[in-house]
C-alpha cells in the first residue's frame, strides 16, 4: 500500500469517528437508546416486536419502560410495557401481585404467544430472564 493510500484511509476512519461521536453528542437521546436496543436484540438471534404476529411464539430481547400492579383481591395482576428498540408489547402476568425484579429499566429477556388486547400486542404470563441494567 502506498503511503498516501495510507493516509487517505486513515482519514476516512478518523472522519467516520468524528461523524459518530458528532452524532451521539446531538441525537435524541431516545432514539439512540432504541437504535441500541434494536442492534442488541438483532446480535442475541431474538425476535423484533414489530415483526411478530398474533399466535407467533416468540423470544424478545428488551427494556421494561413501565411496571403497574392491579393488587385487587379478585383480579392480581402485574402489567408492564416492552420495547425492544422496534416496538412496544404489553407484558402480564396474571394472578401476581409484584414480581421481584420486574421494575422499569430493566433489561429482559421473555418468552410466549402474542396476543391482542384492544388492538395491542400482549403476553400473558410470558416466560423471562432478568439481564443486567443498563
Amino acid at each position: 500500500m502506498s503511503s498516501s493510500a495510507g493516509r487517505k484511509a486513515g482519514a476516512k476512519s478518523a472522519s467516520g469517528y468524528f461523524r459518530r461521536l458528532g452524532r451521539r453528542l446531538t441525537e435524541d437521546l431516545d432514539q439512540l437508546d432504541a437504535e441500541e436496543l434494536a442492534e442488541s436484540a438483532d446480535a442475541s438471534g431474538a425476535c423484533r416486536v414489530s415483526e411478530c404476529r398474533r399466535g407467533e411464539e416468540a423470544t424478545m430481547l428488551g427494556r421494561l419502560r413501565s411496571v403497574d400492579s392491579c393488587p385487587q383481591a379478585a383480579g392480581a395482576n402485574v402489567q408492564a410495557e416492552f420495547f425492544d428498540g422496534t416496538d412496544a408489547i404489553t407484558l402480564v402476568w396474571i394472578g401476581r401481585r409484584r414480581i421481584p425484579g420486574i421494575e422499569s429499566g430493566r433489561r429482559i429477556m421473555v418468552r410466549g404467544r402474542i396476543g391482542e388486547r384492544e388492538g395491542r400486542k400482549v403476553i400473558y404470563n410470558p416466560y423471562y430472564e432478568l439481564r443486567g441494567n443498563s
